[in-house]
């Protein structure tokens, strides 16, 4: 499903969103900035655009690797990468990689990465859980991880509308536009209105070894974004 919309993916997430989607990924990297000059990761990249946010948050000075189950969004994320630094200034800019791996069994050692990110796709991960907990594995002990995930805003009148568009319109446009067999945009709002929110994911995270869950709901609550630590000591995960 994921690997035949790859080729208009960007298009839609500018389109249906409104542009939006460029601020939130610019208030995720704001909130959650690279501090020192260890890697970072952002898992279930997609097409990579958070990934290449932080890279260039980072000035082109720290490695950035990208992480997705499907290979066609990998070969998008790589030509963008490519792209953006061939522009670098820098005569040996820091890598900016993208690998192809399932987030709950990443190819990456113990205690990697300073921040380890996921942009809407969180929901996409089979089991929660255990794609929390690998996160959590590859982040260094004192580390963030940044969700930035999609939500319902709590406010009836624009919850009601919002649904509205959400199962009427966003799933007729994106199937006009991508032309995939597997119906990905009706997809779409029934695993956000499935997954988890607010206090509950908060919750979930704790369960999976982080700490200082907090939570920032933007653009009227219709995206959330999660930011916690990865504590120094690791009490055991039940």
């Amino acid at each position: 499903m994921f690997g035949e919309i790859a080729g208009r993916y960007d298009l839609l997430n500018h389109l249906l969103s409104g542009g939006v989607d460029y601020y939130w990924r610019w208030r995720t990297v704001r909130k959650a900035p690279p501090q020192g000059t260890a890697p970072i990761l952002d898992v279930c990249t997609g097409t990579g655009d958070l990934a290449l946010a932080y890279w260039n948050r980072g000035h082109g000075r720290i490695r950035v690797v990208g992480s997705d189950f499907t290979h066609q969004m990998l070969i998008r994320a790589r030509e963008k990468a490519a792209q953006l630094t061939s522009k670098s200034r820098d005569s040996q800019p820091a890598p900016l990689e993208f690998v192809e791996a399932d987030t709950q069994q990443l190819p990456f050692d113990n205690d990697q990465f300073q921040l380890v990110t996921v942009a809407f796709g969180l929901r996409n991960v089979t089991d929660t859980r255990r794609g929390l907990r690998e996160m959590c594995r590859v982040c260094q002990p004192g580390g963030r991880v940044a969700v930035l995930e999609f939500s319902l805003p709590r406010n009836w009148l624009l919850r009601t509308v919002y649904l509205w568009y959400f199962r009427n319109v966003l799933p007729i446009i994106g199937q006009l536009v991508s032309r995939n067999r597997q119906m990905a945009y009706n997809y779409l709002p029934q695993s956000v209105a499935e997954f988890p929110q607010g206090q509950v994911l908060a919750g979930i995270m704790q369960e999976c070894g982080f700490s200082e869950v907090s939570w920032t709901p933007m653009t009227f609550g219709i995206a959330t974004l999660y930011v916690a630590r990865k504590p120094e000591v690791i009490s055991p995960v039940a």
